[in-house]
């Protein structure tokens, strides 16, 4: 076993990963203890609904964001990739003032949307109309994002991974801070929902203008200028990109990442506070994971565009024992001692959230250790497979919200997730594998173009 250990950390590519992953698992260790004392803060300030609220407000800005985002953050980490290892940084520049000009238009247009919606979203999510004001406030955060998505792909393919958690952290001692304010004056909802706004436009203000840094650091102080009609001959590469990793990321939305809205349209706030907790709990054991995708989706991005087919497998094996060593046993961890580490957000959240919480480790722990299971696609050129996969799961998904949410609430939910999480890892590991066999059977194409 040591002999593999020292094996495995010897080699050069996972150094890389181990490194990269260690800055941002720092920075993410540090805000995710920051942000479960400010959850048990707010959940103390406010209960269990007004926990849940919180949740609606939060979750439906962000669901307008990605309604209009292409997740240029992929974008960017595979095409200025791609261009710079054809040692062509004009394109690589392109693509990233490209990115900027698409994303900045998408957040105004968010921001659009949520104004337009907001009391729409209070009457049927929070069964609240007056709370649109609140809604629409939050918004703000869409709109301050800039282009961060876009600027946090180019800081990592340019290796700034400290810097990111640098700013990660700063982001959630400033969150942190003014909820410990409003709790210690006994504020309410407006002040929760403030702070987490001032974080959100913190962060994404920051690494919007990182980014811009180190594209006139990378390219000189006239990238911007690079011609856009450079690209003319990858147009359609780059917009199936755009367009496949959007339709993935709508499909995501709808099946995980508004699942909180679902709960309040076919359940109430009080059962989007149970599932609220119980997810925040369950970060603990994708915390280092969620690091690792990006870093290691880097490196297969580069390897992958070098056609370094040995490099790629190995970056995947290693990834999956890496996960595997934190996952299991974090999942067992919380097995044991999860009803006491819930029971920090309030004695109210027992025993739902708790339940909720066991059935979701399921799916986390699956997902977790295949964490990699669509990283290789991206760069192969099949962005849009895992959109076709999770498209599948999405119907059973909704479908199953439809007919057990209303019964169940906040334990449907988590079910749900859970076998949605299971089938999409389990069919894209399948895909990916042979993807990469099929790749590494394709001739070396020529050179230029």
């Amino acid at each position: 076993l040591m002999d593999f250990l020292r094996r495995l950390l010897s080699h050069p590519l996972i150094q890389r990963v181990i490194r990269n992953t260690g800055y941002l698992f720092s920075a993410q260790t540090i805000s995710a203890a920051l942000s479960m004392g400010q959850g048990i803060l707010a959940a103390r300030l406010l209960g269990v609904e007004g926990a849940g609220l919180v949740g609606i407000i939060t979750q439906f800005s962000s669901n307008a964001n990605q309604l209009t985002s292409f997740r240029m953050g992929e974008l960017v980490l595979s095409f200025v990739g791609e261009f710079m290892a054809r040692g062509k940084p004009e394109w690589a520049a392109a693509v990233f003032k490209a990115a900027v000009l698409v994303e900045f238009i998408g957040s105004a247009l968010a921001y659009g949307l949520v104004l337009v919606f907001a009391r729409l979203g209070a009457q049927i999510f929070a069964h609240e109309p007056a709370l649109a004001p609140l809604f629409s406030v939050y918004g703000l955060s869409v709109l301050a994002s800039l282009f961060a998505e876009s600027g946090e792909g180019l800081l990592q393919y340019f290796d700034r991974f400290r810097l990111i958690a640098g700013i990660t952290i700063g982001q959630s001692l400033l969150t942190v801070g003014l909820i410990a304010a409003a709790f210690l004056r006994g504020g309410g909802l407006m002040d929760v929902v403030l702070a987490y706004l001032a974080g959100k436009v913190a962060w994404g203000v920051a690494i919007s203008l990182a980014s811009l840094q180190e594209a006139r650091r990378s390219w000189g102080p006239g990238w911007w200028k690079a011609p856009l009609m450079g690209l003319r001959g990858r147009w359609r590469d780059l917009v199936r990109f755009a367009v496949s990793t959007n339709l993935s990321g709508t499909i995501k939305l709808v099946t995980r990442d508004s699942e909180m809205l679902w709960l309040g349209a076919f359940s109430s706030p009080l059962q989007v506070g149970y599932y609220k907790i119980a997810k925040a709990v369950s970060n603990v054991v994708m915390m280092p994971v969620t690091p690792l995708i990006r870093t290691t989706y880097r490196e297969v991005a580069r390897e992958v565009a070098d056609r370094q087919w040995e490099n790629v497998r190995y970056l995947l094996r290693s990834g999956t024992l890496i996960a595997a060593a934190w996952t299991l046993p974090a999942a067992l961890g919380l097995i044991l001692f999860g009803r006491w580490v819930v029971a920090l957000y309030g004695s109210e959240f027992l025993p739902t959230s708790f339940d909720a919480l066991m059935i979701l480790l399921a799916g986390v722990a699956a997902a977790n250790i295949l964490y990699w299971n669509q990283l290789v696609l991206l760069p192969l050129g099949m962005p849009d497979y895992p959109t076709k996969v999770q498209f599948v799961a999405a119907i059973g998904k909704v479908a199953g919200t439809v007919l057990l949410v209303p019964i169940m609430g906040a334990l449907g939910m988590a079910a749900l997730l859970s076998g949605f999480l299971i089938f999409t890892s389990g069919a894209l590991v399948w895909k990916s594998l042979r993807a990469l066999r099929h790749a590494e059977l394709r001739p070396v194409p020529a050179a230029g173009g």
